[in-house]
């Protein structure tokens, strides 16, 4: 198998879902850094949740890889509107090298609120993945 990392980087930077989506487990799990609440899961939902993402955001490039091993860290930055933002997003992986939970950590603040309120009806067209990922 590639590498995950390698590969989840390259596909999000060209938001190519279909290279991406692969090298994440059926479980996968994304921990909402807007709402710290929301825990969207399943390829199915994530690929809706991570297209509205990729497509709201402009110029996504990862410029730095931290750790080995099960856990690691893609440094980033992207703009949305006028605003360039950082992503410090951590993976946690399995045994086997496929990613099993995604925690994005966002900054500056008024970038994640412009972000949020983008991305917030391009994923609240899909009534089941938002509740879902109410759910816990």
């Amino acid at each position: 198998m590639d590498d995950a990392i390698a590969v989840y980087r390259e596909a999000s930077e060209a938001n190519d879902l279909d290279r991406l989506l692969p090298v994440l487990t059926p479980d996968c799990e994304v921990v909402s850094p807007i709402s710290g609440r929301m825990v969207f899961r399943g390829t199915k939902d994530l690929r809706i949740l991570l297209g509205a993402v990729y497509s709201t955001t402009r110029g996504m490039r990862w410029t730095e890889e931290v750790g080995d091993g099960a856990a690691r860290v893609l440094i980033g930055q992207f703009k949305v509107g006028p605003f360039r933002c950082t992503d410090a997003m951590a993976f946690d992986l399995t045994p086997d090298g496929k990613i099993r939970r995604i925690r994005p950590h966002l900054r500056p603040l008024l970038g994640t609120m412009l972000f949020a309120a983008l991305l917030g009806p391009r994923v609240g067209v899909h009534p089941g993945v938002v509740l879902r990922a109410l759910s816990g």
